[in-house]
């Protein structure tokens, strides 16, 4: 059983930074001009690349790196 969107939850966006927490608690940070995924709202600590389909990554293809990297980790 991997996760998937919905156990996601979207914390909102602060200064430009988006917050996303997992139900156990795990907290992911991106901002638009970022092409990772940071597990510190400093986004210096890059935990997953995002793969963009353009020159900057979308929110959804964040919140879809987020659950892509959770899954790989839980293996």
């Amino acid at each position: 059983m991997g996760y998937s969107v919905k156990d996601l939850i979207y914390q909102g966006e602060k200064s430009g930074v988006h917050n996303w927490q997992t139900l156990e608690g795990s907290s992911f940070y991106w901002h638009p001009d970022w092409l990772h995924i940071a597990e510190d709202i400093t986004g210096y600590s890059a935990t997953a690349t995002i793969a963009a389909d353009g020159k900057k990554a979308t929110q959804n293809e964040a919140t879809q790196t987020i659950v892509d990297h959770l899954n790989k980790s839980d293996k």
